[in-house]
């Protein structure tokens, strides 16, 4: 019965993705920037309930241009914080771009991308963060840098936090926690080691009752902040609200 489920969740999926790439390459360029935000939302939305993923939402983000910095455990994590705040513009591994139809879907959006071997892509980043910060964006990253299990946080690097600090732009801490019955840090939704994109698809959609709660905790200033000891604040706030729930 889980594969049959997951099959039907399956077809709707690609089918809302397809829809995705449609209403980007084609309604996009007509669309104000605030239409967009509207699609973006409803668009993410929906498809993690195709995927049968609930999401919950706690706490209210500070208006205006801020960074976003949560913790990283699912490839899915983009969606669903696109869902509560779809203005903002995440920055990914340069990679990304290059896939088949989630290079063209991450880019549609606004994604800034990183080689993240090359310091001196990383500086040219952080410019491109500040400028789209001083114009008023809100900007997104996950500063661990790769995915991790959940309940345990690898550390955060603070080198992306320049670009707020730069502009003493606020800093937006999100507590991103997934889960499924029986476990608070749902196994399901990890997307570690060696795992597959294709094998981590299936198994979420094979999963009954996976949820994501997003919390959002109080905005940083970062006017005059060292970059690494704000990146360790924010690693210690969210980490406080993983284990508080």
């Amino acid at each position: 019965m889980r594969n049959l489920l997951a099959a039907w969740r399956l077809l709707r999926f690609v089918l809302h993705v397809l829809h995705g790439l449609l209403m980007i390459k084609l309604l996009f360029p007509s669309l104000s920037l605030g239409q967009r935000h509207h699609r973006i939302r409803w668009w993410s939305g929906k498809m993690l309930a195709l995927m049968g993923v609930r999401l919950q939402l706690q706490g209210q983000a500070r208006p205006g241009p801020k960074l976003i910095v949560a913790n990283h455990v699912s490839w899915l994590d983009i969606a669903a914080v696109h869902a509560v705040l779809p203005e903002a513009r995440f920055v990914s591994k340069a990679d990304v771009k290059h896939w088949p139809v989630v290079g063209a879907l991450t880019e549609g959006v606004g994604t800034l991308f990183i080689e993240r071997a090359s310091k001196r892509d990383a500086l040219r980043v952080v410019h491109q963060m500040a400028d789209a910060l001083k114009a008023g964006d809100t900007v997104a990253v996950f500063p661990e840098g790769t995915t991790g299990a959940g309940p345990e946080l690898l550390p955060f690097h603070g080198n992306l936090l320049q670009a707020a600090i730069a502009t003493e732009t606020v800093i937006q801490p999100l507590a991103l926690r997934w889960h499924e019955p029986g476990e608070r840090f749902s196994s399901s939704a990890r997307f570690i080691g060696d795992t597959t994109m294709i094998a981590s698809l299936w198994t979420v959609l094979k999963a009954r009752g996976v949820g994501i709660d997003i919390q959002i905790l109080p905005a940083l200033e970062s006017a005059h902040a060292d970059r690494r000891a704000l990146a360790e604040h924010v690693r210690e706030q969210i980490a406080a609200a993983l284990a508080a729930n």
